[in-house]
């Protein structure tokens, strides 16, 4: 496997949801680039959020520990209109990385799963009625125009943002697609899927990712990941929404079981599945949850929600890393210990 990354928020913002990274801290982030390089043993790292400005630094510290750079503007809530606009000054930033650097090691993510987080490809005004419209077949047969229109207005959006974007950024570019999205993957150099193991899809997901080599370009599984929870492998990609933000303090929907060795088996599992069907890149999703902190007290351990090798804390501890608010999982090493050993 080329790509031996993991996912790493700046922040990242939709309606009727809290930030799922507030401080910002350019010493805190130039120093995890600094831990996903040397001690996790990544090589590349894909680096998302709303504001191209925070990814465009914490690229720049990425190329500067040797790590490939995955820049992943992460919108939500636009029209395909200002979508498009948005990649394209996003672009201008990575390029801008790109020439300060002086290096090709900066890949240009044009969004993620965009039929879910934007306006404008499936019914509903947020998110939470998008999901569930297209959960809903009913629902989609009653619109105006047919599946088959809907994919067509898709792939037109997705091929004019990419022209945009290659207006401006000179390196390879891939999308983050749903897999229930069917793109047209022509206008890109790399085919990108979150693809998520669960209970659903444990028996076909080798299937599942050969079928994206059938596009004839480099396949990276952009996203995969497991919650802290016993049973949080048979959620996948649903693992937290077990948390209830309504209560202050949030809290937990449901009493599970805190269960870092469960998380940390899921990912050399899965890890080592795609590693043998030789896809180009794997990024774990994700490192820190900033917005699922850790708690002593059960009902109110984001954390076991949370998809983090890291567990985000209140304040430092005094562990291994004295100076991150954070405290590695078993995940973490278990993440660190296969990348050395397949480097």
């Amino acid at each position: 496997m080329q790509r031996k990354g993991i996912n790493y928020d700046t922040g990242f913002t939709r309606i009727g949801a809290p930030p799922s990274r507030g401080a910002f801290i350019p010493t805190q982030v130039r120093r995890e680039m600094e831990i996903i390089a040397r001690d996790l043993h990544c090589n590349a790292v894909r680096i998302s959020g709303s504001d191209p400005a925070r990814i465009a630094l914490a690229a720049d510290f990425a190329l500067e520990q040797g790590l490939e750079a995955w820049f992943s503007p992460f919108p939500a809530d636009m029209t395909p209109d200002e979508l498009t606009r948005y990649f394209a000054e996003a672009a201008q930033r990575a390029e801008q990385v790109r020439q300060h650097r002086d290096t090709q090691r900066v890949v240009f993510v044009l969004g993620c799963e965009m039929s879910l987080f934007n306006h404008g490809f499936v019914p509903g005004a947020t998110y939470g009625e998008r999901m569930r419209a297209m959960m809903n077949p009913q629902a989609l047969a009653q619109l105006s125009v047919s599946p088959d229109e809907l994919i067509r207005q898709f792939n037109d959006f997705l091929r004019l943002s990419a022209t945009a974007v290659r207006g401006h950024f000179h390196g390879p570019i891939t999308y983050a697609s749903g897999p229930w999205e069917m793109v047209d993957w022509a206008p890109f150099d790399i085919v990108g899927v979150d693809l998520y193991r669960d209970a659903s899809n444990r028996a076909s997901y080798r299937d599942q990712v050969r079928a994206y080599f059938a596009h004839e370009r480099p396949v990276a599984i952009t996203e995969f990941g497991c919650c802290t929870f016993r049973g949080a492998a048979d959620r996948g990609s649903l693992g937290w929404t077990i948390v209830d933000r309504s209560t202050q303090p949030p809290r937990l929907t449901e009493a599970v079981v805190r269960d870092e060795q469960a998380q940390a088996d899921e990912l050399l599992d899965v890890l080592t599945t795609l590693d043998e069907e030789c896809v180009a890149g794997a990024f774990w999703f994700t490192f820190a949850s900033y917005s699922y902190p850790y708690h002593a007290d059960p009902p109110h351990d984001l954390d076991c929600a949370a998809y983090g090798v890291v567990k985000v804390l209140g304040d430092a501890t005094g562990n291994v890393y004295p100076d991150m608010p954070w405290e590695p999982k078993r995940a973490f090493y278990t993440l660190a210990d296969y990348y050395a050993r397949t480097g």
